[in-house]
């Protein structure tokens, strides 16, 4: 294959990965902001709604923003209201652009690692359209997701480039800078320095020595150190929201980790926020959820020499979802679409090169194969544009939540603001008396619904 004729195919794989991800996602632009985050992200924070200014970037810098310290997220946000004002169509058309972007990076970076375009785009494909993306790239607070994620997998591309070519102190600070910048944007990037240690594994597959492997990550896990003091501090407040005993924590973190594996084959039941307890989960799921992580480590453990992808998918798998699987409680999800963002690559990685790599006996018909992930992709992108559908408001989306949830008392109160917001009084109060069901003592509720009957002069009730 020539020079010209592989760029012609690159070119074409970037155009059809573009549009597959607008045929998703474009109905977002009808989106409207939701009671859930937005408003203390952007519509009711002074300093965001007002646009870029120097008081703002001050702001930024010396302030936590809703539970986290992520001052180039804040300014993108700022910068949305400069040019959009508080239109959602502008907010939500930049997080579009962010993840189209995030796709055709990771399309390049797996191909210049590999030298394999087909396995690369169809990761790419299979990344940008699953339906578990749905939240970062819908929801407009989760702006974060998608900056962080973009420049992740930037600093990803700049580093194959350092190993690549000869060592440069220009080329290593670029790298430093591109990570400097997605820590700015979501602290959740501190495992990198990680990940990159798996990508000397395979498939950079680096012979220089050891140590030299590990010094040279020094740098990038000092700044990884720093993100996670500042992380620590600004969500401080977010810790205290609900308080879970360590042996809890653990055994939800294991759940969590299967509960993601099952969503990247059946991603229905998607919802805005999956309640934690408090409690130990059933013993049944914890022992399943158990037993598939450790079946799939030994598996990927006593493979490595053979399928060393295998090994390097599913601890980039487990690595990178350390930050946000629960051992530190913060805030009161059990577990969140939003966080698979950048952990689900490693599966997909792990699954396409296994599909690909199968033994002889075992490998179906090239055009078999060929359907069989036309199939996946088309109906992800179905089920994806499905769900996007109800991000419309924050009705739709909490109405959705509730059919997929039991017993969700922060659904239910958003619901009722939203519906009391709507003037419509009488199904805000049965909403906000369904959630006093679940908590009698809950101030939130509690105050919501004073003000509902105080609104409908109800002063006796």
């Amino acid at each position: 294959m020539t020079v010209s004729s592989t760029q012609r195919i690159i070119g074409g794989i970037c155009l059809i990965l573009t549009l597959m991800t607008w045929f998703v996602f474009s109905p977002a632009l009808q989106c409207d902001f939701i009671n859930f985050d937005d408003p203390g992200y952007v519509v009711e924070n002074p300093m965001i709604s007002g646009g870029l200014t120097w008081q703002g970037l001050r702001w930024s810098l010396t302030n936590s923003h809703g539970g986290n310290w992520h001052p180039l997220t804040s300014l993108s946000h700022m910068l949305d209201c400069q040019l959009y004002g508080l239109n959602p169509t502008g907010h939500h058309l930049t997080n579009l652009l962010l993840h189209t972007a995030t796709a055709l990076v990771l399309f390049l970076l797996i191909f210049r690692m590999t030298g394999v375009i087909w396995r690369s785009a169809i990761i790419a494909a299979l990344f940008a359209v699953h339906p578990l993306r749905i939240e970062s790239v819908v929801w407009i607070a989760e702006r974060k997701d998608v900056l962080s994620g973009l420049f992740f997998l930037l600093t990803l591309l700049a580093y194959v480039r350092y190993v690549r070519l000869p060592f440069s102190v220009r080329r290593y600070l670029l790298i430093m800078l591109l990570f400097t910048l997605g820590l700015l944007s979501k602290p959740m990037l501190v495992t990198l320095p990680f990940v990159l240690l798996l990508l000397d594994y395979w498939p950079l597959g680096r012979t220089v020595a050891k140590r030299r492997l590990i010094v040279e990550k020094i740098p990038l896990l000092l700044l990884s150190l720093g993100a996670c003091a500042t992380t620590f501090w600004a969500q401080q407040h977010s810790m205290l929201t609900i308080s879970v005993p360590f042996a809890n924590r653990v055994a939800n973190a294991v759940v969590s980790y299967a509960v993601y594996l099952k969503q990247l084959v059946y991603p229905f039941n998607l919802a805005l926020v999956y309640p934690h307890s408090g409690k130990l989960p059933e013993i049944s799921q914890l022992v399943i959820s158990a037993g598939v992580l450790i079946s799939v480590s030994v598996l990927a453990c006593f493979s490595c020499r053979k399928r060393p992808w295998f090994l390097v998918g599913w601890l980039w798998y487990l690595g990178m979802l350390v930050p946000v699987i629960g051992l530190v409680q913060v805030g009161v999800q059990a577990h969140a679409d939003r966080y698979t963002y950048l952990p689900q690559i490693g599966l997909l990685l792990m699954l396409v090169w296994m599909i690909a790599e199968m033994p002889a006996f075992l490998k179906i018909r090239r055009g078999i194969r060929i359907s069989f992930i036309t199939a996946i992709l088309i109906s992800s992108m179905l089920i994806a544009r499905a769900q996007t559908a109800y991000w419309r408001n924050s009705i739709t989306i909490w109405t959705h939540t509730l059919e997929c949830t039991q017993d969700n008392l922060y659904a239910l109160t958003n619901l009722g603001v939203a519906l009391f917001n709507e003037n419509e009084v009488d199904t805000a109060i049965i909403c906000f008396l369904n959630a006093l069901e679940i908590d009698p003592t809950d101030e939130d509720v509690i105050r919501n619904l004073k003000i509902v009957l105080l609104h409908k002069k109800a002063l006796d009730e």
